[in-house]
């Protein structure tokens, strides 16, 4: 097998070496055996898909019969539809069966390796299509930054950080250990130059698993070796995360699913890049083990998911195969894990499947006969079950197909599917045929003006006037929007000053209280018993700071955008008059709020074992608890204060300003379209047959549309 040549101290800039292209028109992996019903479960991304088509068709006939301003609106439109892409990020601890569960998703059982060393994995990102044309990039991985490897190398990342800060000396020193063992690995992988690397990346047009291990495995070091082996995971220390784009005969609508490292990375290098990916998705499937599922180590990934609406989260317990009694064992681990919610303030409305992606897997690849002995009962009681119930149906046909519906594939598919429907898929789609209805009566209007024109002249050789000229129009038009944008900037940056206050306050009283329970701590039983604090109520106070701005800047997003467009439709009356009365203008739909996922970050007082111990021994005195304690939390906090106070806020600004930005333009592109059907003599362009079937193809596609933005 082909595979591009490792780089030597002697190669040109990393950076520079393209890898060889491979002829194979699609990746090599391959299922090889699959059941017949793989598309089960999958209905509701299918309608999806239709739908998308339908308002994609009426799209292009508008853009047929439309002006050269207008196509460009509707191509942006057309653009942004093509492009839609729902993600689901799928979270939990290493060994819970996460990529095994990925694999069986995306219909390939060893696509992603399912033995990835915990500190070496990445957020690797699978882009199903359901197109047949290969896509020019198949793999693009990209690596660390300089300042995300230097934070390594000089804090031991956000372990060392909260080591030193809490004097755990020993604990550093085994981190430090550790990471001079990974950076002489990667020098001795990747040569002088491998610094050269930082925020580059690299794309190929093919990939298989000798590749894909190549940049996401550690694999081992083969000294005294000079096999093929020996190039597993030599990006593996440095890579920040991996796209892999597919063709698939599965899915009927574009998907992206996102495997993540395990929340209990050891040095947690991994962390902000996995709340990253929360960041960017409407979808997370929480992936827990039935053997323990929800321990105490699980409650960082509460803390993660804790600021996320329950219709955002989906709870997959993986690996019921290995338990003795499914039937009797599922009903006491899901009350254990609503209780855990509950506990410990989690989505506690999250649905609650169940499954084994190692059924899925082996279905997928026809290895029914080799399932050990405890696994093929456990199937067969939870057939009986699921059969004795009646909840679940078991399909017809093959035993893959009945192994396949078992595996609890199909029921997560149908919820994942069922919620992009209903929420992200349905929101989008609204979106883009208002926009678009905006664009279409605009273009209604600029037939009309043309059928006027046309009419008028044949009966009095001249043009009607309007109220205001072209120039006028476009010029108060840009005066309008300016307004508008700083209006709109002005109103959201007030929200956030106050946010930002009642944020720091919330912070502020948070360590004083934290303080003075420690005092009373001491008072009452001295520092030879260890002090813990639950940082929730920081946590509740910072969600709920959150929340109140997420509110007045959707509320003043609201009243902005509604202003804007009055003031736009009363410009256009001004300059048109009754012609464009059948221009309908929509109010932008105001985005959402990203929710504040910075929140799960792990600090100090989440540790409830030798961190604080360890801190605890090298204090002494009063006083000394009270100032290093105050001085440690300060420290631990500043990360995710820095990113809910700075940039998630700053994202969020962006994205409400763009919006109205985007209404502008599309006004823009209206506005010249109407000037353009106005201005001149129009009896040389169309005859009155052809203005008419423009119309009417401009008033069909503009009847989808409002089906689709009602």
């Amino acid at each position: 097998m082909t595979v591009a040549r490792p780089f030597s101290d002697h190669d040109p800039a990393p950076e520079l070496v393209e890898p060889t292209p491979k002829p194979q028109a699609l990746t090599d992996i391959r299922a090889a055996s699959a059941p017949g019903n793989l598309q089960a479960g999958l209905e509701p991304l299918a309608t999806l898909a239709q739908r998308r088509g339908q308002l994609l068709e009426a799209l292009e006939s508008l853009n047929a019969v439309s002006g050269d301003a207008a196509q460009r609106a509707l191509g942006r439109l057309k653009s942004e539809l093509v492009a839609y892409e729902p993600a689901v990020t799928v979270l939990g601890q290493v060994k819970s069966g996460k990529t095994a569960l990925v694999n069986a998703m995306a219909g390939w059982s060893d696509l992603l390796p399912s033995d990835v060393n915990p500190w070496t994995s990445v957020v690797t990102s699978l882009h199903l299509s359901p197109d047949t044309a290969r896509a020019e990039t198949s793999a693009r991985f990209r690596f660390m930054t300089e300042g995300e490897w230097d934070r390594l190398l000089t804090k031991g990342g956000r372990i060392g950080e909260m080591a030193g800060r809490a004097g755990a000396e020993s604990e550093l020193q085994k981190i430090r250990e550790q990471i001079e063992a990974m950076r002489d690995r990667s020098r001795k992988r990747l040569g002088r130059k491998f610094e050269m690397l930082m925020g580059q990346s690299h794309d190929y047009g093919y990939f298989d698993k000798n590749l894909i291990e190549r940049y996401i495995c550690l694999g081992d070091d083969f000294e005294d070796d000079d096999s093929a082996r020996d190039d597993q995971g030599r990006f593996a220390d440095i890579t920040r995360s991996a796209d892999l784009y597919l063709n698939s005969g599965i899915v009927p609508h574009p998907l992206c699913l996102r495997d993540t490292p395990g929340v209990n990375d050891t040095f947690m290098m991994r962390e902000q890049i996995t709340i990253q990916a929360v960041r960017d998705s409407r979808m997370c499937v929480v992936v827990l083990s039935a053997s323990q599922a929800l321990t105490s180590v699980d409650l960082g990934l509460i803390r993660m998911i804790a600021s996320l609406d329950s219709r955002e989260v989906v709870i997959f317990v993986n690996r019921i195969d290995e338990l003795a009694d499914p039937a009797n064992q599922i009903p006491e681990i899901e009350a254990a894990i609503r209780e855990t919610l509950r506990l410990h303030h989690g989505p506690q409305e999250a649905e609650i499947l169940f499954g084994s992606a190692f059924w899925a897997n082996a279905a997928l690849m026809g290895q029914l006969d080799g399932l050990p002995k405890a696994s093929s009962d456990a199937l067969l009681n939870w057939a009986e079950a699921c059969v004795a119930s009646g909840q679940t149906r078991i399909a017809k046909g093959p035993a893959q197909n009945m192994v396949w519906q078992l595996s609890g594939l199909p029921a997560l598919h149908r919820v994942l599917g069922g919620r992009i429907l209903r929420g992200e898929g349905k929101a989008t789609l609204a979106r883009i045929a208002t926009s678009a209805l905006t664009v279409a009566s605009g273009q209604d209007a600029a037939h009309a003006i043309r059928i006027q024109a046309n009419r008028a002249s044949a009966r009095k050789g001249e043009v009607p006037v309007a109220a205001l000229t072209p120039d006028a129009v476009r010029m108060t038009f840009e005066r309008l929007a300016d307004r508008h944008m700083e209006t709109l900037e002005a109103d959201l940056d007030v929200v956030l000053a106050s946010y930002r206050e009642r944020a720091d306050r919330a912070h502020a009283t948070f360590i004083d209280r934290a303080t003075r329970a420690l005092i009373e701590h001491l008072e009452q039983w001295g520092d030879e018993s260890v002090w813990e604090y639950d940082p929730a109520g920081l946590r509740l106070l910072l969600r709920t700071a959150y929340s109140v701005m997420s509110t007045r800047l959707q509320a003043a997003a609201q009243s902005r955008y509604e202003a804007a467009v009055r003031d736009v439709a009363g410009l256009l009356h001004q300059g048109f008059g009754s012609a464009v009365e059948g221009v309908q203008l929509a109010v932008p739909q105001v985005p959402n709020v990203t929710a504040p996922v910075a929140l799960g970050q792990t600090i100090a007082l989440d540790f409830n074992d030798g961190w604080w111990a360890s801190w605890w021994r090298r204090t002494r005195g009063y006083s000394a608890f009270a100032s290093r304690f105050r001085a440690l939390i300060q420290g631990e906090t500043e990360d995710f204060m820095i990113q809910l106070k700075s940039v998630q806020v700053a994202d969020t600004r962006a994205k409400f300003l763009a919006r109205l930005q985007g209404f502008f333009d599309e006004q823009r592109d209206i506005l010249s379209e109407i000037t353009d059907a106005q201005a001149g003599d129009l009896r040389m362009w169309f005859s009155d047959q052809e203005l008419d079937a423009q119309h009417k193809a401009s008033r069909a596609a503009l009847d989808v549309l409002k089906s689709y933005a009602a």
